[in-house]
């Protein structure tokens, strides 16, 4: 069966400018407040999370975002001592962090015992798997909530409105929603699994309020003009791996390269360069696989990807490039704050958002490299 429905992704559209009572960016409201009743819980932030990958999801990175009302996913490979010491620390913690469990009986043990350990200090958990399809996901979730009523919990990854209702049914909070959209993911080419991003977020989102629940818009967004489209879909938070990466903050290895250069040097030799990259890779490569689970199993392939980002040394510019973009998106629409973006944004199907002529020349100019 083909689904005869047209489905697109952020590079189809455009976000439509309209009249505004804007007169200056700086008058862009960013945070949100998104309540969690149920859970006596609530957020209160800039809606960006910062994924649950290795290269990002630190509690180095978490401390630098919190300072920008940014939220953090936290890796799953953090110990239950050093995640207790952390949110113990600071009570503010609780508010921008979330603890990743997978749903393996280590993963339940551990987790069990984290939440012994940190008690109140912990709001939200993020159950992750890359297919939020199977039985044992959902009956997974349904038990986490049965045990844990207190917590916030984000599950996925799905991307179809109906297992979104299933799994806030089972007691999901909010839905991570996206498969193969990644930067260094590459279920799409060893599977031919997955759906349209932008086409997920307006579904899932829909789906999602009608069930009583959120989504969490999660994988390929590349520029903040694709975050400010996946929020003004619908998604109530967007999270990001490979826009975060590359930055000292993610704890990734630092790997020196060489270069030759045209220049000669007063003696009259070539010049060489040095560049320093960072490590990033997905977490169902065969890179992850090796460093945390003894290796790639015979049954399965790497559906991940490594590479070497130039080392980006201010997380505080990227942030400023990423918020000042969502500023704009909403100025040019119209909208107050990042609430009424949905509703005053119209899109326009394109074939083309913008101009390449001269995007590899910037790019080599700052050393940057999108993902």
């Amino acid at each position: 069966m083909i689904s005869e429905d047209i489905k697109l992704d952020y590079d189809d559209v455009l976000i439509v400018p309209g009249k505004s009572p804007i007169a200056s960016r700086k008058q862009v409201e960013l945070n949100v407040g998104i309540d969690f009743p149920a859970r006596r819980a609530g957020f209160s932030g800039i809606p960006i999370m910062a994924a649950n990958m290795d290269g990002v999801g630190t509690v180095e990175m978490a401390d630098a975002l919190r300072r920008h009302g940014i939220f953090t996913c936290l890796t799953k490979f953090h110990a239950p001592e050093q995640l207790a010491e952390y949110f113990s620390a600071d009570p503010e913690r609780r508010a921008f962090a979330a603890v990743t469990i997978g749903i393996g009986d280590e993963d339940w043990e551990k987790f069990t015992r984290t939440a012994e350990l940190t008690g109140a200090h912990l709001t939200y958990v993020c159950l992750d798997v890359a297919n939020g399809y199977t039985d044992r996901f959902v009956d997974c979730v349904r038990r986490f909530r049965d045990t844990f009523p207190d917590k916030v919990l984000i599950a996925g990854n799905v991307v179809t409105p109906e297992q979104t209702g299933c799994l806030i049914a089972a007691g999901a909070d909010l839905v991570k929603v996206g498969i193969g959209g990644g930067s260094v993911c590459e279920t799409r080419v060893k599977t031919g699994v997955g759906y349209p991003q932008f086409s997920t977020v307006i579904e899932c989102a829909h789906a999602a309020r009608e069930a009583g629940g959120r989504i969490i818009a999660d994988g390929g967004c590349t520029t903040p003009g694709d975050v400010a489209k996946a929020l003004a879909a619908g998604a109530d938070f967007v999270m990001l791996g490979g826009m975060f990466a590359g930055h000292l903050e993610g704890g990734g290895k630092i790997v020196d390269r060489y270069f030759r250069c045209d220049e000669v040097s007063e003696s009259g030799e070539l010049v060489i360069d040095k560049r320093q990259f960072v490590e990033f890779y997905g977490m169902s490569s065969k890179t992850a696989n090796e460093k945390h689970f003894g290796g790639l199993q015979n049954y399965r392939s790497s559906e991940g990807r490594r590479v070497l980002l130039p080392l980006k040394p201010d997380l505080n510019e990227t942030i400023r490039d990423l918020l000042g973009g969502l500023r704009s998106a909403c100025s040019y629409v119209g909208a107050g704050n990042l609430r009424q973006l949905p509703e005053r944004a119209r899109f326009v199907r394109c074939g083309n958002t913008h101009n390449r002529v001269f995007e590899e020349l910037a790019l080599q100019e700052t050393g940057a490299i999108r993902i």
